[in-house]
C-alpha cells in the first residue's frame, strides 16, 4: 500500500467510525459530537498558527459569533428575538415545529460561519499588519473586548444568555447535532487536505519561514494571511452555532467566549504537532478523551492532570505527536498535500513570477 493509498484509507476508517458512532457508544453521543467539533476547531486554528505562523489567541471570537449568528436566524425566520430573549426562551409561549427547527438550522449554521468570516475580514485589516506576539495579545484583548459587548447587549439576552429553540419531541437533539458535527468535521478535513495540495499552502508556509523574505520574492502577503484568517474563521464559526445548540443554552462569557476554549484549540493544535494536516486532529482526539477521562476520575485535580499531560508533551514531544512520530518513521507520511512543513517560499515565488510572465 502506497502513502498515498495509507492516508486515504485512515480517512474512511475515521469517518466510518463516525457514523456508526451512534450506535457503538450511545450513551456518549454528546460527548463524541463534541469531539468532532473540536477536531474543526484545531484544524482551523492550524490554518493560522501552524501553516502561516501566527500564533491567534482570538479565534474564540468566531466560535462565539457563528454560535449567537445561528441561534438568532433560528429564531428570527419564527419569533420576533428581541420578544425571544427577553423572554429567556419563552416557556411554552414560544413553541417551533420540526419544520422550522430544520430550516432554522439550514440557514443559521451557514450564517455563522459567513458572518464569522466577514468578522475576520473586518478584523484581519486591523490586526494582520502586526507580527509575533503583538497579534497574539492584539488578538486576545479583542476577544475580551467582543465578549463583553455581547454581556451588554440585550438584543441576544446580555449577560442572562439566550437559550437555543426548544426541539419538539420528534427530534432526537444528540442524534442531529452529532450527525451535523460529523458532517462539518469531514466537510473542514476534506476541504484542507484539499487546500494544502494547492499552491496557497507553499505561500502561507513562506510567511511563516520568513515573511520579510517573501514579499521580496513578490508575495502577496496580507491577501494570504487574510484568506487564510477568513478561511479559519468560517469553520470556526460553523462549529459554534452547531456547539451552541448542543449546549442549549449561549452564555456570552462561559460558552460563546469561553477563553478556555480559546486556549484548548491551540493546545489541540500543538498537542498533535503544528503545520500538519492530521496533527490537530490526532491533538483534537488525545486532548479531548484525556479531558473527559480526567472530568471523570479526578474531579477537582482534572486541571493539574491535564496541566501536567501538557507539560509531557511540550518537554517530550516539542513537535508535537505528529514531529515525534515523523522523526523516527519518516516513510508513514503521504505526500506534502497531507502532511509535512515542506513548504518553500522560493518556489512559491518562483511559481508566481512565471504565471507573471506568461500573463
Amino acid at each position: 500500500m502506497n502513502r498515498r493509498l495509507r492516508h486515504i484509507s485512515a480517512l474512511t476508517a475515521l469517518f466510518a467510525i463516525g457514523l456508526v458512532g451512534p450506535w457503538l457508544m450511545p450513551a456518549y453521543i454528546s460527548q463524541f459530537a463534541q469531539l468532532w467539533l473540536f477536531i474543526v476547531l484545531a484544524l482551523s486554528w492550524d490554518i493560522m498558527g501552524g501553516q502561516t505562523g501566527y500564533n491567534s489567541f482570538g479565534n474564540i471570537i468566531y466560535f462565539g459569533i457563528g454560535m449567537y449568528a445561528s441561534a438568532v436566524a433560528q429564531v428570527g425566520v419564527v419569533w420576533p428575538v428581541a420578544d425571544y430573549t427577553a423572554a429567556k426562551g419563552g416557556g411554552t409561549e414560544f413553541v417551533f415545529t420540526a419544520e422550522q427547527i430544520y430550516t432554522g438550522l439550514a440557514l443559521g449554521i451557514p450564517l455563522g460561519g459567513l458572518l464569522a468570516m466577514a468578522a475576520a475580514i473586518v478584523f484581519g485589516a486591523l490586526l494582520l499588519g502586526m507580527r509575533g506576539h503583538y497579534f497574539a495579545i492584539a488578538t486576545l484583548g479583542l476577544a475580551v473586548a467582543i465578549a463583553e459587548l455581547a454581556a451588554g447587549w440585550d438584543y441576544i439576552g446580555a449577560g442572562s444568555g439566550m437559550v437555543t429553540p426548544t426541539l419538539p419531541q420528534e427530534i432526537e437533539g444528540p442524534v442531529l447535532f452529532y450527525y451535523l458535527s460529523l458532517a462539518l468535521a469531514v466537510l473542514a478535513i476534506l476541504f484542507y487536505a484539499w487546500l494544502y495540495s494547492t499552491r496557497f499552502r507553499l505561500a502561507i508556509n513562506a510567511i511563516r519561514d520568513d515573511e520579510d523574505k517573501a514579499e521580496a520574492l513578490g508575495h502577496h502577503t496580507t491577501r494570504n494571511k487574510m484568506t487564510a484568517w477568513a478561511i479559519s474563521a468560517l469553520f470556526t464559526g460553523m462549529a459554534g452555532a452547531i456547539y451552541g445548540n448542543l449546549s442549549g443554552f449561549i452564555d456570552p462569557h462561559d460558552i460563546a467566549f469561553n477563553a478556555e476554549i480559546g486556549v484548548w484549540m491551540i493546545l489541540m493544535a500543538i498537542l498533535g504537532g503544528k503545520g500538519t494536516l492530521w496533527g490537530p486532529i490526532i491533538g483534537a482526539i488525545v486532548f479531548f478523551v484525556s479531558k473527559e477521562l480526567f472530568w471523570t476520575y479526578l474531579l477537582g485535580w482534572q486541571r493539574v492532570a491535564l496541566g501536567l499531560l501538557i507539560v509531557i508533551i511540550v518537554v517530550f514531544f516539542p513537535e508535537g505527536i505528529m514531529g515525534w512520530v515523523r522523526s523516527r518513521w519518516p516513510h508513514l507520511f503521504a505526500a506534502p498535500h497531507l502532511d509535512g512543513d515542506e513548504g518553500n517560499a522560493a518556489a512559491a515565488a518562483t511559481d508566481e513570477r512565471k504565471e507573471a510572465a506568461n500573463a
